[in-house]
């Protein structure tokens, strides 16, 4: 077996990120995942820098363990086709605005008359209903509109632009990736499939929940700065090291303890929630992180028994030793671009584990092995390739 969904099928019909890293998760965990693309353009994510070789790398991130195929939607042979790909297929996502799908002729209502049981799962920025159902948008969108991006920033300053895509991977990608794993488990008792309705914004706001519970018990909005998770206290902030910075998390009373004492300040202890005296500890512990670099901190405080660690470039990240040793970076080799760097994949089986069988697909590398194994002879993939349908 190549993973836990060693045979489950899956079209992916989606573009760019969210669909795409979460076909990407189910393909690393043994699912044979179809992309369907566009002739001639493909996903747009095929387009973004930078480049390795032909490659962009964008791509190569996010559609390894996938067969490419390419289909024109917009004919009435490329409908059919696409329906005999659904008739024995588990799963479908796609991530286009609410009606694209059915104004095409393959939307869920279409494809669960092919094949019942079939889990059918749409991610899109608001979801299928709602005022805000057909307004384009993109993460920072989502972000901003769930309270979210509220919370990022420092104290006293504007919000700042996340670092990740928050949305688009933790409200959108991943919340498919439960509720598509759910809706499969679901099937196996009714033998029904469903429609799976994803909403990044949704998903965001679902990730607020300590937040939430902050403004539901309060009655006010947890600001930057005035929030324990948000930089109100010394024991959970950013230091500046010498050279670069250093994170300090010491939220439980004990770890808060062993840090002063590792560093002189036992006086500390009794005031690690006083916000009268935050930003003067905050300094005095400032002061103190800038005289060794993030390394000698990280040795220093080895034995200690405290929550601190260092701030990695992405770079730094590949060569920490725990992140080795977990294989969160790794290669694998393109038939044309050769080795190419990949991360690893985050969830550990130990019995039948995920793994990276099949590099990222050349844009309908694989249209023609699909259509046979969907029935069709050579003669008519040929026709459909004069016709510009594949």
């Amino acid at each position: 077996m190549s993973g836990p969904l060693d045979g489950i099928k899956v079209i992916d019909c989606s573009r760019l990120l969210p669909g795409g890293f979460c076909t990407m998760l189910l393909g690393d965990l043994g699912a044979d995942v179809i992309k369907v693309e566009e002739p001639g353009r493909g996903d747009y994510i095929r387009e973004f820098m930078p480049f390795k070789g032909d490659q962009s790398y964008m791509h190569l991130v996010l559609n390894r363990n996938k067969r490419s195929m390419t289909l024109n939607l917009k004919t009435p042979e490329g409908v059919e086709i696409f329906k005999r790909l659904v008739r024995d297929a588990d799963v479908l996502v796609e991530g286009f605005r609410p009606g694209v799908m059915d104004k095409l002729g393959v939307g869920y209502d279409a494809l669960k008359e092919v094949n019942p049981r079939l889990v059918y799962c749409a991610i899109t920025g608001y979801g299928q209903t709602g005022p805000y159902a057909n307004r384009p948008g993109h993460d920072i969108n989502y972000m901003g509109i769930a309270g979210a991006l509220d919370q990022f920033g420092p104290k006293n300053g504007p919000p700042t632009v996340p670092g990740l895509t928050i949305a688009d991977i933790g409200g959108g990608a991943q919340m498919a990736i439960i509720g598509i794993l759910a809706a499969l488990i679901s099937r196996q008792t009714t033998g029904k499939g469903q429609f799976i309705d994803i909403s990044m914004t949704d998903g965001v706001v679902y990730w607020l929940s300590l937040f939430a519970g902050w403004y539901f018990g309060t009655g006010f909005s947890p600001k930057r700065g005035e929030h324990m998770l948000l930089g109100q206290f010394p024991c959970y902030a950013i230091y500046p090291a010498k050279d670069g910075h250093i994170t300090v998390g010491c939220l439980e009373p004990q770890f808060w303890a062993n840090l002063c004492r590792a560093l002189d300040r036992e006086r500390y202890i009794p005031e690690q929630l006083n916000i009268d005296d935050a930003d003067r500890i905050y300094d005095d512990l400032a002061h103190i992180f800038r005289t060794k670099t993030r390394a000698e901190w990280d040795e220093f405080f080895a034995d200690k028994n405290v929550c601190v660690g260092p701030v990695h470039l992405i770079e730094e990240a590949t060569c920490d030793p725990q992140l080795i040793d977990r294989e969160m970076f790794t290669t694998m080799e393109h038939e044309n671009e050769g080795t190419v760097r990949q991360l690893g994949i985050p969830i550990k089986f130990s019995e039948n584990p995920g793994a990276l069988r099949m590099s990222p697909p050349n844009l309908g590398a694989d249209t023609a092995d699909v259509l046979r194994c969907a029935g069709y002879a050579n003669s008519e993939i040929q026709t459909f390739k004069d016709l510009g349908i594949v």
